[in-house]
């Protein structure tokens, strides 16, 4: 029987193939034998770190705000704490805070004792409530502040500045951060007479870093004067990345 001629030739490289497949497997199975008991070559490699970092005004405030009201009885301090803090709640809601954005952070009773002759007696309890309010205008922070303080606000915290989508900033961080390790790597290599063939590791350390907290007021005993909202302002917040990268050799 006569095989077709492209036939022959197709069986030809599938054979040529298999004998090629066979002799590789034999000789990787030769080589690991030959290896047993051999530590394997590290790659040499060099480590660089880099630094980026984008700057940037904050777009959102956080404040904390709250009331502390003493009276004989408890039903007495709860009343009027509820009705100062509902009406700073209400009040900074027409400035812009939506419901979302205020937080309530503490809310706690304690009695007050006084001692005579060696005893304790309660003469009255202490109702405290706070909440951390996100304000995003910050045109109206001040505004928020004076208001607290013009409805019964007498425990005023401080003002911390954030981002509110740090995440594209954090990207720009990071190329810049990997830019500057490439560069160091680079002039690393050259003076060292080697070449970069290509990253081994990479990590990262880093964010936004947060503005300082001014303080601004705490009473227990008296509500804030009303007052002008008082100038605030938020200044400029870094986002940084730090990266360490490992570059293969040769």
């Amino acid at each position: 029987m006569k095989f077709p001629k492209t036939l022959l030739v197709l069986l030809g490289i599938l054979c040529a193939a298999l004998i090629v497949y066979v002799g590789i497997k034999a000789w990787n199975g030769y080589s690991e034998h030959y290896r047993i008991g051999i530590a394997v070559r590290d790659r040499d490699t060099i480590t660089v770190g880099g630094e980026g970092k984008v700057s940037t005004t904050p777009d959102i405030a956080r404040v904390s705000l709250g009331v502390q009201i003493d009276a004989t009885t408890v039903k007495a301090a709860q009343a009027e704490n509820t009705k100062k803090m509902n009406a700073i709640i209400d009040a900074i809601k027409v400035l812009g805070v939506a419901k979302e954005d205020i937080t309530t952070a503490n809310y706690s009773i304690y009695p007050k004792t006084e001692w005579n002759d060696g005893k304790s007696t309660i003469i009255g309890y202490t109702v405290s409530q706070n909440m951390s309010v996100k304000v995003r205008d910050l045109d109206k922070v001040g505004d928020v502040l004076a208001k607290a303080g013009e409805l019964g606000a007498n425990q005023v915290g401080g003002i911390s500045f954030t981002i509110d989508e740090p995440k594209l900033l954090q990207d720009e961080a990071r190329l810049k951060a990997i830019s500057d390790a490439r560069k160091k790597a680079d002039v690393l290599a050259k003076q060292l007479g080697l070449t970069i063939l290509k990253v081994v590791t990479f990590s990262e350390s880093g964010g936004p870093m947060p503005s300082p907290m001014p303080y601004y007021a705490k009473s227990t005993d008296m509500a804030l004067e009303a007052a002008a909202p008082p100038q605030i302002e938020p200044g400029q917040q870094d986002v940084v990345s730090n990266v360490n990268v490992t570059f293969e050799v040769r």
